[in-house]
């Protein structure tokens, strides 16, 4: 007999009002989009400061649609395409889960492309930006994960070991903590480091330092975490997770090797009143006038 921890069975649904419910796992993403802007703009404010404030206003928008409509896509094409092949019309049912983080990636990446041109500044300078931030919404995703019981791990004797409600009679890894671990609160913390020591300025930096550390993170993981029933495990032992890191690690890796071999970026000026919100614009300009008088 196997001993186990006790699973925290924490109800998925957060607040529900007659037929209409909220979910933890809907909340997740909608505090972690909030709090990343809010961190984004902090950045902002950081050396080389070559990024507006109000343009991460925008970009919130721009980014919420690259995770929701990448992450569907990439969950689509990666993990379960013959299915939604034969059930098209299930891929617009994204309430009953399946979200790629890779193909949310690839869709907040290409966001990121046509919003840095529209700045007119370089892609990677608003990359770097972002990338601080993502951590907190895989630190909540992850809670999600583990809230819903869903994404567990494999079979464990060992102590911290869980019943899954949906995992079967056997104590289980509780990977969902483990990824919220590293790929949230670790990989946070070593990427607010990198920025105080004005990592912000080696432009690519902390774009290739978040791809190297999401791909180690999730590859080590992914030992612990059980694969998709409906894919199992590839050549070699390898998981599905574990051969879309790669490419991650690989490409993190040149990135953060040609940000040194580039000279830093230089410090812009402090950053206008309209380059803040149109509330410090507003202040600006009353302040002026009241000066005149």
């Amino acid at each position: 007999m196997l001993t186990a921890l006790a699973y925290p069975e924490i109800d998925p649904i957060a607040v529900s009002i007659g037929p209409f419910a909220i979910r933890w796992y809907s909340l997740a993403y909608i505090f972690g989009i909030v709090i990343g802007w809010r961190y984004c703009r902090w950045l902002c404010f950081q050396a080389p400061r070559l990024v507006r404030p109000i343009a991460m206003d925008d970009f919130m928008v721009w980014a919420t649609l690259g995770i929701i409509l990448g992450g569907r896509l990439g969950y689509v094409l990666f993990y379960n395409f013959t299915y939604f092949l034969s059930n098209p019309l299930e891929i617009f049912a994204v309430w009953q889960g399946g979200m790629s983080f890779h193909g949310g990636l690839i869709g907040v990446i290409t966001a990121m492309f046509f919003f840095a041109r529209r700045e007119k500044i370089h892609f990677f300078t608003l990359a770097d930006v972002i990338a601080c931030a993502a951590p907190i919404g895989l630190l909540l995703g992850r809670l999600a994960n583990f809230i819903n019981g869903e994404l567990f791990g494999r079979v464990t004797t060992a102590e911290i070991g869980m019943v899954f409600p949906n995992g079967g009679p056997l104590p289980r890894h509780p990977s969902q903590l483990y990824e919220a671990g590293l790929e949230g609160v670790t990989l946070f913390l070593v990427l607010y480091l990198v920025v105080r020591l004005d990592g912000l300025k080696r432009r690519g930096l902390i774009s290739g330092l978040f791809m190297i550390g999401y791909g180690l993170s999730r590859s080590t993981v992914e030992f612990f975490r059980e694969p998709d029933a409906h894919i199992g495990f590839l050549f070699g032992g390898a998981t599905m997770g574990q051969l879309l890191s790669v490419p991650m690690i690989l490409v993190g890796l040149a990135i953060a090797v040609l940000a040194f071999r580039l000279p830093q970026q230089i410090t812009g000026p402090e950053h206008k009143p309209e380059d803040i919100s149109p509330k410090a614009a507003d202040a600006a300009k009353n302040k002026a006038g009241s000066g005149k008088k």
